[in-house]
C-alpha cells in the first residue's frame, strides 16, 4: 500500500464496520409496511425458465439427475424424492417436480405439519411507534413527527420487552399480536437506554388473552442455534431466521454508547427486527435483537442483548419502579502487559492487573483511588495484565461485565497496589456522569437566548443534529476533544456553546459565531447553561461579556441587548427566551 494511502484525513468517513439499530422507519404518510417497495432480491422466483450461467454441474453417483432439479442448486436426498404434484423453485428460479417421500413408502405428510412450531412464536408482537425528535438546532421547537415499526414479546406480569431505540422519543405506542387485526395502545414503563431495552404495558386485558409470557433461557454457548422472530422489512406478517451463537464479548452498544455483553449471531437481522426475541432450541427467550454490522466486506453479523442484561433491567426496575442504569467504575485504565512497566511500578511477577490513568472527579470511586493505582482486583476476581477476567471454560471477557452485573447502590471490593503495598478498599458503585451525556433521556433541550445569541449545552445527541452520523470527523475539533476525553469536575457541569446567532442590528459583526464554547460571563467561569442564564439576568453592569475560545470576546451593551430580545423572540416565532428546566 501506498504511504499516502495509509493516513485518513481528517473529515472523510470512517470506512471501518459500523453498528446499526435496527428499527424500520416508515414513511411519513403513515404507509403500512406491505405497501413498502420490495427489492429484486427479496422478490418471489420469476416464473419464466432461464438457462443457468456457466458450465452445468456434472451429475454424481446416486445423485438426483440433472432433468429433475433444475441448475442442480437444491442439496436433497435423493433416496427420500419421487415425482408429485409439489413444486420446488432452485435459485435461479426454475422449477422442479419433487415431492419428499419417506423409505417405507409411506405417503407424504402436509407441509403444514412439516413446518417446524416455535412455541413462543404467538407472543411476539409488533409495536408501532409515532416518535416526535426535539429540534437541536432550534431548540425551541420539534421536528416533523414520523413513525416507525419494530418488534417486541410479551414476558410475564403483563409485560412487554422491546428496544429503547424502538420508542425513543414516542408519542403514541401502539401493539399488534400475530393473527390479530387490533392494535393496542401501550403504556412505556421504562426505558433502559445504555442497555437499548424499553419496557411496556397493555391496559386492555383482551390483548393479553390466550398469549402464553416467553420464558427466559440461560447464556447459551458458542455454536448453539438460535431463533431471531420479529416483523422486519420484506412483509407484514411474521418472520423467522435461524442461525448460531457465533460470538460473546463486550460489545459497543450503539444506541447507549455505552460496553456491556453482547452475542454476535449470524441469523439474518433487518430493519424492523429490533425488539424481537432470539430463541433457543427450546423456545427460551436467550437474547434481544438489537443492532446489525454493515459494511461490504461484512455478511449476516447480528448482535443480541443476552439474557444477563435482559434480566439486570428487569430486576432494576422491579427493585426501584424505575430504570437507574448500570454502574460502572469512573476510570480510565491502561494494559500492563510490558514487563518493564510492572517491574516499574513495583509489581511482583505472580501479581496482575491495569494500571488507572485517570479517575472521573465526579465519581464515587475518586475518593479512593488515585491515578498509577494498580487495579489487582473486583470483588474477589483477579484482574489480568490485559484486563480480562475468566468468563467461562476456555473464555475471558473485559472486567467490565463484573462491575455491570452489580446494581446501582451496590458496594464492591476493590483491591489495588500503591507504591508496592497492597490496599482493599469497599466502595460504592454508581452511574457514569459525562461532561458530553449521550442521551438527554427524552427531555426537550436546553436553551437561553439573549440580543440573539442562542446558547445551550451539548450533548451526542447534538452533535448528531448538527453535523450528522459522523459527527466524530466533521464537528469541530475542540468540541470532539472534550467529547472523548474531558472529564467533569462536578455533578452539574455542562458544555455551554453559542450554538447560533439569530441575526439582528445589536449584533452586528458577530453573525458568524457557531457552536462556539462559552468559557466566562464578564469574567466569571461558566458552570452550565442555567448559571449562565441566572448571572445575564441579574447582571447590573454596563456590559454583557462573554468570553469564548480562541480567546474571542462578545460584549453588548446590557440595557440594549435586554429590550432587543422580545423583538427578536417575536420575528423568529420564539414563544420564550428560555427554555422551561431553567426557568425553576
Amino acid at each position: 500500500m501506498e504511504p499516502s494511502k495509509s493516513k485518513r484525513k481528517r473529515g472523510r468517513k470512517s470506512t471501518k464496520p459500523v453498528a446499526e439499530t435496527m428499527d424500520l422507519q416508515l414513511p411519513s404518510s403513515s404507509l403500512a409496511a406491505d405497501e413498502a417497495q420490495v427489492s429484486p432480491a427479496d422478490s418471489s422466483p420469476p416464473t419464466t425458465s432461464r438457462l443457468p450461467r456457466g458450465r452445468p454441474r456434472k451429475t454424481r453417483q446416486n445423485s438426483i439427475p440433472e432433468d429433475d432439479v433444475a441448475g442442480g442448486d437444491n442439496k436433497l436426498q435423493p433416496s427420500s424424492l419421487k415425482r408429485g404434484p409439489h413444486h420446488i423453485f432452485s435459485s435461479n428460479g426454475e422449477r422442479a417436480d419433487l415431492v419428499m417421500v419417506s423409505a417405507a413408502g409411506e405417503p407424504p405428510p402436509r407441509w403444514d405439519q412439516v413446518v417446524k412450531a416455535v412455541p413462543s412464536m404467538d407472543a411476539v408482537v409488533k409495536v408501532f411507534c409515532v416518535h416526535t425528535e426535539p429540534n437541536f438546532s432550534l431548540p425551541w421547537q420539534r421536528k416533523r413527527q414520523y413513525s416507525s415499526s419494530s418488534s417486541g414479546f410479551i414476558i410475564g406480569g403483563r409485560r412487554v420487552l422491546t428496544n429503547a431505540h424502538s420508542v425513543e422519543h414516542y408519542t403514541q405506542v401502539k401493539l399488534k399480536k400475530r393473527g390479530s387485526d387490533t392494535k393496542y395502545l401501550a403504556t412505556v414503563l421504562a426505558i433502559g437506554t445504555e442497555c437499548d431495552i424499553a419496557m411496556l404495558t397493555v391496559s386492555d386485558d383482551e390483548f393479553w388473552e390466550g398469549v402464553s409470557p416467553v420464558e427466559f433461557g440461560s447464556l447459551p454457548a458458542l455454536q448453539d442455534a438460535v431463533t431471531v422472530v420479529g416483523y422486519p422489512i420484506g412483509g407484514d406478517t411474521i418472520s423467522v431466521t435461524s442461525g448460531v451463537v457465533s460470538r460473546m464479548e463486550i460489545l459497543s452498544y450503539v444506541h447507549g454508547s455505552t460496553e456491556l455483553l453482547g452475542l454476535q449471531i449470524d441469523a439474518a437481522i433487518n430493519s424492523g427486527n429490533s425488539g424481537g426475541p432470539a430463541l433457543n432450541d427450546k423456545g427460551k427467550c436467550v437474547g434481544i435483537a438489537f443492532q446489525s454490522l454493515k459494511h461490504e466486506d461484512v455478511e449476516n453479523i447480528g448482535y443480541v442483548i443476552p439474557t444477563p442484561v435482559i434480566l439486570h433491567f428487569i430486576n432494576d426496575y422491579e427493585k426501584s419502579s424505575e430504570y437507574t442504569g448500570f454502574p460502572i467504575l469512573g476510570i480510565e485504565w491502561q494494559k500492563m502487559e510490558n514487563p518493564d512497566l510492572r517491574k516499574a511500578m513495583g509489581m511482583t511477577p505472580d501479581q496482575k492487573g491495569v494500571r488507572i490513568r485517570r479517575v472521573e472527579p465526579t465519581s464515587p470511586e475518586s475518593e479512593f483511588l488515585k491515578p498509577s493505582d494498580i487495579l489487582l482486583s473486583f470483588d474477589g476476581v483477579d484482574i489480568a495484565n490485559d484486563g480480562t477476567v475468566p468468563f467461562r471454560h476456555g473464555e475471558r471477557i473485559g472486567f467490565s461485565y463484573l462491575v455491570s452485573q452489580k446494581y446501582t447502590g451496590e458496594t464492591a471490593l476493590i483491591k489495588v497496589l500503591r507504591k508496592a503495598k497492597v490496599h482493599e478498599f469497599k466502595m460504592r458503585l454508581a452511574t457514569h456522569k459525562k461532561l458530553v451525556p449521550a442521551h438527554i433521556k427524552g427531555r426537550p433541550p436546553s436553551y437561553y437566548i439573549i440580543a440573539g445569541f442562542v446558547f445551550t449545552a451539548i450533548s451526542v445527541p447534538y452533535l448528531r443534529s448538527e453535523y450528522g452520523k459522523d459527527y466524530e470527523y466533521d464537528a469541530p475539533v475542540k468540541l470532539l476533544e472534550k467529547h472523548l476525553h474531558a472529564m467533569a469536575q462536578s455533578p452539574d457541569e455542562q458544555l455551554v456553546v453559542v450554538s447560533q446567532v439569530l441575526v439582528a442590528d445589536i449584533n452586528i459583526g458577530y453573525e458568524d459565531i457557531v457552536n462556539t464554547q462559552v468559557v466566562a460571563f464578564n469574567g466569571k467561569p461558566v458552570k452550565n447553561l442555567k448559571s449562565l442564564a441566572t448571572m445575564v439576568e441579574n447582571c447590573n453592569s454596563e456590559f454583557l461579556q462573554f468570553d469564548l475560545e480562541y480567546e474571542q470576546i462578545v460584549v453588548l451593551e446590557t440595557k440594549t441587548a435586554k429590550a432587543a430580545t422580545p423583538e427578536i423572540l417575536t420575528t423568529h416565532c420564539i414563544p420564550s427566551s428560555i427554555s422551561a428546566d431553567l426557568k425553576s
